[in-house]
């Protein structure tokens, strides 16, 4: 079983993609909507929060952890790593085919607060972009359009135009999308920035990364195409989404609970 958490309901952009590469596997999915988001809370309050889920998920038989949010991998990937034994995969800052495909030199990444401090991101950028410029901008306000349900429109774009529009003017020609919330404004993005601008979500990368791990596992008990989605808060945004994703979802299946 692969389990998977976010904030809200952006790690199912991940979900979506585990989903499409691996449909046969049992899934987990926890959404923590009632501490969303992360994205400005201390560090030491997301680690409580991702330790938390962590024991949950492994409670309902998680072989490996999908931390999909940036923010959470950031702040807590290396404590999991080292205090539980399963594996656990992070969502890495797709810098680096950001920087090997510019053909300007210049490429902007969209991202939270958190994920900007983070060591993994600083790291990110010495080994890959030391040759392009990078125009950073703190999303803010976009996971609570996601996580409202709203991906699209006048208000959203006018929102989008803060941070797109400035990347734009500095000459990018890649964004990358630094959390699991904004791959859902994609195409308010592409409307934006238009055909000729590479925009990058790292999430089929991480569920190869995710297959690759699942499959080194010995004993691993055989999966049956079981789904469960829990939320720490309303479950609507969330059955709306993964009901796009895989329609065979019964209603029973997204649940509220208190992590």
């Amino acid at each position: 079983m692969i389990g998977v958490f976010d904030s809200g309901v952006g790690g199912l952009s991940v979900f979506r993609e585990l989903y499409a590469l691996m449909p046969e596997q049992d899934y987990v999915y926890l959404s923590d909507a009632a501490h969303c988001p992360y994205g400005n809370k201390p560090v030491e309050y997301i680690i409580e929060r991702a330790e938390a889920i962590t024991r949950f998920l492994i409670g309902k038989g998680a072989e490996v952890v999908v931390i999909a949010c940036n923010t959470a991998t950031a702040a807590a990937v290396k404590y999991l790593r080292e205090k539980y034994p399963i594996p656990f995969v992070g969502m890495e800052p797709a810098i680096k085919p950001a920087a090997l495909t510019s053909k300007t030199g210049v490429v902007g990444v969209l991202a939270t607060a958190n994920t900007f401090k983070g060591s993994l991101y600083h790291n990110t950028l010495e080994k890959f972009a030391s040759d392009v410029e990078v125009i950073e901008k703190v999303g803010e306000g976009l996971v609570e359009f996601v996580e409202g349900g709203l991906t699209d429109g006048p208000e959203v774009e006018k929102v989008l135009h803060r941070y797109v529009d400035p990347m734009l003017e500095s000459g990018a020609d890649a964004i990358v999308l630094g959390c699991t919330h904004y791959p859902f404004l994609e195409s308010a993005i592409r409307k934006i920035a238009g055909d000729g601008i590479n925009i990058i979500n790292p999430a089929p990368a991480i569920a190869l990364q995710t297959k690759r791990l699942l499959e080194s596992i010995e004993g691993r008990k055989p999966s049956s195409s079981q789904y469960s989605f829990y939320s720490t808060g309303d479950t609507s945004v969330m059955h709306s989404i993964v009901s796009k994703i895989v329609p065979s979802v019964p209603d029973q299946a997204f649940l509220t609970v208190k992590v």
